[in-house]
């Protein structure tokens, strides 16, 4: 094998994750997912959507669901102010809308940079985390955002859409 292939196999195993806060907590998303960052819009509440799925808004003619993400995991309640953003994410095909407290930074972590996620019983599943990502003194958690998004729970989503 020459150095070439090897350096292209290691450029492939390098993610580049979208950093972003809720809380005290950091985490990351695989930074193909982000369509695009936007400051955060009030939204249409949709009757009968589970409480952390805020409503909807039209964005260029597109109507986007838009999740809570610290109502999801059951972090203490949101508060919006003007560091509040909205992550618009590609997921299988659909177009959905994150809120988070704020987006820190877009990091690449190698593969020695991520470690499995022990079990502690926490609020988030742990099939819908991909890792731990260390940075020097920063812990990520590493949202396997698509698994998340289109989980059985989430269908809830499109659920309240077509309604």
């Amino acid at each position: 094998m020459s150095t070439e292939t090897i350096h292209d196999a290691a450029a492939i195993t390098d993610h580049e994750y979208l950093t972003f806060t809720l809380g005290s907590e950091e985490y990351g998303v695989d930074i193909l997912k982000v369509q695009e960052i936007r400051g955060y819009d009030q939204v249409t509440r949709l009757p009968g959507a589970p409480d952390f799925v805020k409503g909807a808004i039209n964005l260029r003619g597109l109507i986007v669901p838009v999740v809570d993400m610290r109502l999801k995991f059951q972090l203490s309640n949101a508060t919006y102010d003007d560091t509040t953003v909205m992550i618009v994410l590609s997921v299988a095909g659909r177009t959905i809308g994150i809120v988070v407290d704020g987006v820190s930074d877009v990091l690449r972590l190698e593969p020695s940079q991520v470690r499995t996620v022990p079990d502690l019983g926490s609020a988030i599943d742990r099939k819908f985390l991909t890792g731990l990502g260390v940075v020097d003194e920063r812990m990520l958690i590493l949202l396997d955002i698509e698994r998340l998004m289109t989980s059985e729970e989430m269908g809830l989503v499109e659920q309240a859409i077509a309604a």
